[in-house]
């Protein structure tokens, strides 16, 4: 069944994405540089830019940047005035996305930030509010990260969280894994808050079995 949802995945990207040099030289870094191959998949990124531009995002907030390829889809999603922050914990994996976002042309726009996401978070008491927050980090910090996005956003602000369906591995509530254990938190959370409009959606395809949270701030 995984050869399936990769070929599907695969004839998408063929037939509505096309070849893209930026992104696969992206992807080819990370990996030449010994990162994760947790990437979006191209068909999730190109999803991501299209919600992007259809909330109007001028400023979006991405906590996980990783090797910058999701970065890159959301950076092409703004308008020419627009803004990205991205926080990313590991120091190599920031300079390999800085790399990466300046050959694909977008790095005027992105500000790169390195540290814990939940301390760069909190040292942002004066930014303007984000439109768009798009969450791929720690799973067991995903409801404080949640929770950091509406405090950082508007009525209005748009947020993607993803991996939260982990192979239904978040119906056991018994898991010791610290991934399941967050993203249940993030489910209770997102039922329990008031602030938030919230549904998910599973996906299976080149990733597997997985799914994202979206939410909309009232």
């Amino acid at each position: 069944m995984g050869e399936r949802w990769q070929a599907v995945d695969d004839y998408i990207a063929g037939k509505l994405l096309g070849e893209d040099d930026a992104l696969a030289t992206a992807l080819a870094n990370n990996s030449a540089q010994g990162l994760p191959p947790i990437d979006v998949s191209a068909a999730q990124g190109k999803m991501l830019f299209l919600l992007a531009q259809m909330a109007g995002a001028k400023r979006i907030l991405e906590v996980g940047t990783l090797g910058g390829y999701s970065t890159i889809w959301l950076a092409r999603a703004l308008p020419a005035d627009g803004a990205l922050v991205t926080l990313e914990l590991e120091a190599h994996h920031a300079c390999v996305a800085r790399d990466n976002l300046e050959r694909a042309g977008v790095a005027d726009r992105v500000d790169l930030r390195v540290g814990p996401a939940a301390e760069s978070l909190a040292a942002m008491t004066g930014e303007a509010p984000f439109d768009f927050v798009f969450i791929d980090a720690d799973k067991q910090n995903n409801a404080h990260y949640v929770a950091e996005a509406i405090r950082l956003g508007r009525p209005g602000t748009t947020i993607v969280v993803d991996n939260v369906v982990r192979e239904g591995g978040v119906l056991d509530a018994d898991s010791d894994d610290e991934r399941v254990v967050g993203t249940r938190a993030l489910f209770d959370m997102l039922a329990a808050d008031p602030r938030l409009d919230a549904t998910a959606v599973q996906t299976v395809g080149a990733k597997k079995w997985d799914g994202f949270v979206l939410a909309l701030v009232r």
